[in-house]
Parts: structure tokens; C-alpha cells; sequence
């Protein structure tokens, strides 16, 4: 099974509810583009146009990998549009608002699955039968992990049990895959010589990475939390989110397994994904919510409240500590989430697969609500 072998096999077309209004302070744009996330476009057209960061607005950060359209807006600032290669903004109106995540109504999906045997065929959809009535679990998928260093764990959880040293170690030496060769090797040294600040200083190339080092080497007593306050709360927001991620589908996961063994699971690039496969746990979990970690998060029953103080005691955290008095950039939401999403499947296909000869192609047309992945669909339908 293969999906996103090209951007057009993975399409994305966000819909939103906005109010458009004549004279309107923000400017409404329709942002298309491939092989790149949202805020790397983000940051491209605020260096390109020379307007701060903050002035741009949008609701969700769509897939790096596809063919994605969303809704963004500037504030105060009228152009004609752009048309680069990997991304182009069409202007459409005037509002008196910014975009954000509460204008989405939901996001229409596309999706070509390539490289199928005859067996995965028939199995996906007899699955997609079932998804289509009792629906799956809404996990985080991969792509909100990004962040996450399977070598040296959360950002945000070496914070809140202020283990500030690792913290900016994360930041200085993690290494992801979408990372230059460059980048890469510059971060393998920092990881390898940390602790000599000299030496990392000479290495260092970004802006960033200078003032980091510079702090280190000049200032005494605790300098790590004055180098973490130095990333931008775009960044940091997202290491927050990162970690509540985590901590919900763990959640959600103990869940599920308290209420049956009747499971199917999919290998994802972290950890695995574990799907229920009865309609008795749907009509169990098809109402209920759950919220984001926070130093004011109250689970709604007995049972979750239970597993979720387990999770955060596994891990040597207590409710308190993601009250982060020292860093007031940014703090944890405790935004709630449906644990199960239905799927409003549209249309679906079958062809013969072009590029991997002698294979089969699944064709997918539905729309899921804010915030859910189609992706996660994918794995329910491709799970064992």
C-alpha cells in the first residue's frame, strides 16, 4: 500500500465559514500548495513581502506531502496574488476578522491508494463499510509528531519537569527527516560535543544557534530557560500541542483496550495505532469527549479520569506541572476533542494502478470535521 506517490494523490480542500464583508480589515486569500507545510509558506511570504509574521492567519496546518487548498488572511495588506512553484495565494474578499481553526467546517479529501494486492482491496473495503456506520477513532496522526525525538522524547514534557538542559537540547540537536544534509550534520556535532560551548559556538551557523551558544558559554547560573524563551510561540505552541497529542491518543488508546480485545492495530512511523472493530465500543465512545492535557484539565467520568492520572504519573508528571509560570509565551488549552469521528464517504473507485504495474488503485472522495485526519482513515482501512 502506497499513498502520497504524487501531490495530486493526495488532494485537500478545506471548507470554511467566513464571513466575507466589504472595507474589511483582513484580506482573504486562497493559499494552494504541494511539498510544503503551511507555516514554511507562511514564513516564505512574510520574508518574500517583507510583513511580520503575525499578520498572517490561517485555521489548519495542511499535509506537507499533497495537493492542499485552505484559507488564510493578512491583515491590512491587499495583493494581486502570487504564483511560485510549489504554492500560489489567489485573493477572494475582505473580512473583519482573522482565519482560524473555528472557521473550518470541515476538510474534503481525495485520495489515491496505490500498490494494492486483490486481498487489501477486498479487506479495505469491507472495512470501509464499517467506517462509514460506527466510524474510527480520532486519533493525532503522524504528521502532528514532527517534532517529537524518538531519541530524546517530548520538548514540552522536559519543561514542565523543568529539565531545561534537555529541553534546549532537543531544540539544538533533534534531527528530522525533512532536514538538509547540512543541518543534519551541524546538529549530529552539537549532539556529540554538548556541554563544550567553544566548540559548538564555532559550529554554529543560524542566528539562532549563535545567540544559543553565546548565552552558554558568557552567562552563569541557569541559562537554558533564557535561550528557550528565545523560540518563537508559533514554535513553541507547537511543541505544546505536540505533547497533548501524545497524551490524548494514549488516552484514547487505554480506552479502547479497556473496553474490548476485539482490536485491529496499524504501525504508524512513532508507535502503533489501535483500532476498534465492534459496534458495542462505538456506541460507547460516539458521544464522548475528551480534553487536552492542562493544569486544568477535569476528565468527564470516573474511568478516564483514572487512566489519564495513570499516563501522566507513568511518565513522572503531576497536574500542576503544566502550569509553566516561567514561560508565559505560550500554555497548554485544554481543548476538547470527539474521540470518534464518522467519515461522510462520497464516492469511492477502483482502477488499475499505472505506475505499479499488475496492482490495483483505491480511489477515496469524503469530508471529515476540523482537526481529523483523512490520513488516520487510511490506516483504519489498512489495519490487521
Amino acid at each position: 500500500m502506497k499513498i502520497k506517490v504524487k501531490p495530486e494523490d493526495f488532494i485537500v480542500k478545506e471548507e470554511a465559514k467566513i464571513s466575507f464583508k466589504r472595507g474589511g480589515k483582513f484580506k482573504v486569500y486562497l493559499l494552494t500548495k504541494r511539498n510544503f507545510n503551511t507555516i514554511d509558506v507562511l514564513i516564505k511570504l512574510s520574508k518574500k513581502l517583507n510583513i511580520p509574521f503575525y499578520k498572517f492567519s490561517y485555521g489548519g496546518r495542511k499535509d506537507r506531502y499533497g495537493l492542499t487548498t485552505q484559507y488564510i488572511t493578512i491583515e491590512g495588506i491587499k495583493l494581486d496574488g502570487i504564483k511560485e512553484k510549489s504554492f500560489e495565494i489567489k485573493y477572494v474578499g475582505e473580512t473583519d476578522r482573522p482565519m482560524g481553526p473555528d472557521l473550518i467546517l470541515s476538510n474534503e479529501f481525495k485520495i489515491t491508494i496505490r500498490d494494492l494486492e486483490k486481498k487489501e482491496i477486498e479487506n479495505s473495503l469491507e472495512r470501509l463499510e464499517f467506517v462509514k456506520n460506527y466510524g474510527f477513532p480520532n486519533y493525532f496522526d503522524d504528521q502532528r509528531f514532527g517534532n517529537y525525538s524518538s531519541q530524546q522524547g517530548f520538548l514540552a514534557e522536559k519543561l514542565i519537569k523543568k529539565e531545561f538542559n534537555g529541553a534546549v537540547k532537543i531544540y539544538l540537536t533533534a534531527i528530522h527527516p525533512e532536514d538538509k544534509k547540512e543541518e543534519k550534520q551541524r546538529k549530529r556535532f552539537f549532539w556529540e560535543n554538548w556541554g563544550d560551548w567553544a566548540k559548538c559556538l564555532e559550529k554554529a551557523k543560524t542566528n539562532f544557534e549563535r545567540k544559543a551558544f553565546e548565552i552558554l558559554l558568557k552567562e552563569k547560573g541557569e541559562p537554558f530557560p533564557k535561550i528557550i524563551n528565545l523560540i518563537s510561540r508559533e514554535e513553541m505552541s507547537m511543541f505544546f500541542s505536540t505533547y497533548q497529542a501524545y497524551l490524548w491518543n494514549n488516552l484514547v488508546e487505554r480506552l479502547i483496550r479497556f473496553y474490548t480485545k476485539d482490536l485491529v492495530e496499524y504501525r504508524g512511523n512513532y508507535w502503533n495505532y489501535v483500532f476498534y472493530n465492534s459496534r458495542e465500543v462505538f456506541l460507547y465512545l460516539k458521544d464522548l469527549s475528551l480534553p487536552l492535557a492542562s493544569s486544568k484539565t477535569k476528565m468527564p467520568n470516573e474511568l478516564t479520569d483514572k487512566i489519564y492520572r495513570e499516563i501522566i504519573e507513568e511518565r513522572g508528571i503531576k497536574p500542576a506541572y503544566f502550569n509553566l509560570r516561567k514561560f508565559r509565551k505560550v500554555y497548554f488549552k485544554p481543548t476538547e476533542r470527539k474521540v470518534v469521528v464518522i467519515p461522510q464517504i462520497k464516492n469511492f473507485s477502483l482502477s488499475d494502478d499505472e505506475i505499479y504495474k499488475g496492482k490495483r488503485i483505491l480511489y477515496l472522495n469524503f469530508s471529515l470535521p476540523r482537526g481529523s485526519y483523512g490520513t488516520m482513515l487510511i490506516k483504519r482501512l489498512m489495519a490487521n
